[in-house]
């Protein structure tokens, strides 16, 4: 009963492109798995934070890469991330970063909290070195709600995210996935992503790569 269940949820999931009224969901959803995977809500004083860092932005400047899937109750998971980096990168200097900064302060010492590190990556964003990027131009995040897990939704939305950077050009992509999300790890490992370099953080990391378009594999 319980995997007719699971098929049954995989099947009733849909994955569309992002909309406007998309967006409370892809903050709800970051924070829900903020985590490592898990709900963060209980670290942070600023809700957020944490959705202004890793989601907001991809929505304003790569609409066109950010797609959702969708339950009958609602968006329950997203995959967003730029086809160009270093463009992206750019943009959110200009166009993101900018207003946030004015309304966060920046922390004068190393983080001592949640809150302090989202603050502090508002004003410090991380940026990998070149020789990643260059080799795997685009990067991803990606988070399920646990309703949407083991189902196979992920995947999918991996899938549909890269065929859509590799239409705008993307050779291949990168992510970055804290080593305490065990769960993500297995996945971008059996999905097929390749282990370029650990990062010592905090907080402790993997870097993952993978080809995108017809010769991939």
């Amino acid at each position: 009963m319980a995997a007719a269940a699971s098929a049954l949820g995989s099947c009733m999931a849909q994955i569309r492109g992002f909309r406007l009224d998309d967006l409370d969901a892809l903050y709800r959803i970051c924070l829900a798995t903020g985590d490592a995977g898990a709900d963060a809500a209980h670290l942070y004083r600023d809700p957020k934070l944490i959705g202004h860092v890793y989601a907001g932005g991809y929505a304003a400047i790569s609409p066109e890469s950010v797609f959702v899937a969708e339950d009958d109750e609602g968006v329950a998971g997203y995959i967003l991330g730029p086809a160009g980096t270093r463009a992206f990168e750019a943009q959110m200097e200009t166009q993101w970063w900018p207003p946030l900064r004015a309304r966060y302060a920046d922390v004068a010492g190393p983080p001592a909290s949640p809150d302090e590190r989202m603050c502090h990556l508002i004003h410090h964003p991380a940026r990998l070195a070149d020789s990643i990027v260059e080799a795997y131009p685009a990067h991803l995040h990606i988070n399920l709600l646990p309703r949407l897990q083991g189902q196979g939704v992920g995947r999918r939305l991996v899938d549909r995210w890269r065929a859509k950077v590799a239409a705008l050009g993307a050779t291949g992509a990168h992510l970055v996935v804290g080593m305490r999300n065990e769960r993500a790890v297995r996945f971008y490992r059996a999905y097929g992503f390749a282990e370029i370099e650990r990062l010592s953080g905090p907080p402790e990391a993997i870097v993952f790569g993978i080809r995108t378009g017809a010769d991939e594999e």
